[in-house]
């Protein structure tokens, strides 16, 4: 018998209240059930979907929190640097991810850069090519050199070899942070970028035109021949150029560092004439590694060394304004060695007797006088950069602009070799 008829056979046809009653459980109760087990269901899927990300939240905090602290650790880490921070917008290595072997060198040079940065990739360049090798350019089992075409301007590429080790790389990028904190100067080549997050590493820089001055120089002893452009040198332009490096030393020198190797192999000639001074390997070791007072790294350099140098004595600002009456002579005399009749190895001996350089025919007495100021056997009796400067500012205005300084025979380089007092036919870097 059906429900139907056993509830007509409970209640009258005309009692609602009774038929309400007898339904109350299929027409109430079952369905407030199946919506009870609905409204659990989802609560169960909303648990599950929710709760795994509160976990991973909950996972996450204490990462960004290491972060930060070692963010901290590192900013308060920058005052026991040995190297120069680097200034506002200048950041090779952010975002840095090197292999496991090199981890630790990525760390320790981010933490002397700040946070922007002018990181590069290597799609930046074009017209790659090797910068084939002159006096001036010293081999480098590390580093090779190339020019390319940046944002359409010519630029030099300091390329890292693939090979280099977890040293050579720390090396490599502390002299990109070093260089960086030394900031702008318009008589110092100018850092464009650094590529840190790619192999093979690159230091990007300005090129110059005329590259280095020595061979610049040497390319000015006769006349043009079509092949290079014109390089005609005259006693104004020596003044001129001579003033733009003596603004660059004065300016490291009040960074506190020593540029220690100025010469014209370590001064950089753009298209208009503008000298620039590089060659800051030796500062740059100077400052991170320090060693004896005194102690030069190359026998190369000893004829443009002042006397204390020579001794192994305390270096100074002063040590500088010695080797800048030797460029001065450099420059004067298109290229000539200084001392090139003394032996490197009896140089101090030779100085001692009070012997010093000799007026070149095409020098000037003006000029002259500033060649003599500079290389003192006291060093407190040399003229100081300001002075130098204020000097150079001075003969400029009275210099000779129109007679073009000549030489009778171009550079012999063995023979420079030779009294230069290299101790073989090899380059020196100034990149």
């Amino acid at each position: 018998m059906s429900s139907n008829s056993t509830t007509d056979n409970l209640c009258a046809p005309d009692d609602n209240l009774c038929i309400t009653r007898e339904h109350m459980q299929a027409v109430i109760i079952v369905p407030t059930l199946l919506l009870f087990g609905t409204l659990v269901t989802l609560l169960f899927l909303f648990l599950r979907r929710y709760c795994p990300e509160r976990r991973r939240s909950i996972v996450t905090a204490p990462q960004s929190y290491g972060s930060s602290h070692r963010h901290t650790q590192r900013q308060s880490h920058r005052r026991h640097l040995q190297g120069i921070d680097a200034p506002p917008g200048i950041n090779p290595l952010e975002h840095e991810e090197l292999p496991m072997s090199v981890k630790q060198v990525q760390q320790n040079v981010k933490s002397a850069l700040p946070q922007t940065t002018t990181e590069r990739h290597h799609n930046a360049f074009s017209q790659v090519t090797a910068l084939p090798l002159t006096f001036s350019i010293k081999p480098n089992d590390a580093v090779s050199l190339h020019r390319a075409r940046m944002d359409n301007r010519n630029v030099i590429l300091r390329v890292l070899k693939e090979t280099a080790s977890s040293s050579e790389q720390q090396q490599f990028l502390d002299f990109a942070s070093f260089v960086s904190g030394l900031g702008r100067h318009p008589f110092l080549p100018e850092l464009l970028g650094v590529v840190s997050v790619q192999i093979p590493m690159m230091i990007v820089m300005e090129e110059l035109q005329h590259r280095d001055l020595l061979g610049f120089l040497w390319r000015c002893r006769q006349d043009s021949s079509g092949l290079e452009p014109p390089c005609d040198m005259t006693e104004k332009t020596i003044y001129i150029m001579a003033a733009q490096v003596a603004s660059a030393l004065e300016y490291l020198h009040g960074k506190g560092c020593i540029h220690g190797n100025v010469g014209a192999r370590s001064v950089l000639v753009g298209g208009d004439l503008t000298a620039k001074l590089w060659g800051l390997d030796s500062a740059y070791r100077r400052r991170t590694q320090p060693s004896s007072p005194g102690e030069f790294e190359d026998m190369e350099m000893r004829k443009w060394q002042a006397p204390e140098v020579l001794a192994r004595r305390v270096i100074s600002p002063s040590s500088d304004v010695w080797s800048f009456g030797i460029l001065l002579y450099e420059m004067v005399t298109l290229g000539d060695p200084p001392f090139a009749q003394i032996m490197a190895t009896e140089l101090m001996q030779h100085l001692q007797r009070g012997n010093h350089l000799k007026r070149p025919p095409m020098c000037s007495s003006s000029l002259f006088s500033i060649v003599t100021s500079c290389c003192h056997w006291n060093r407190k009796q040399r003229a100081s950069i300001p002075e130098v400067i204020k000097k150079l500012q001075a003969g400029e205005r009275s210099a000779n602009g129109r007679t073009v300084l000549r030489a009778p025979e171009p550079i012999d380089i063995e023979r420079y070799l030779r009294e230069a007092g290299y101790g073989e036919a090899y380059n020196y870097a100034v990149l």
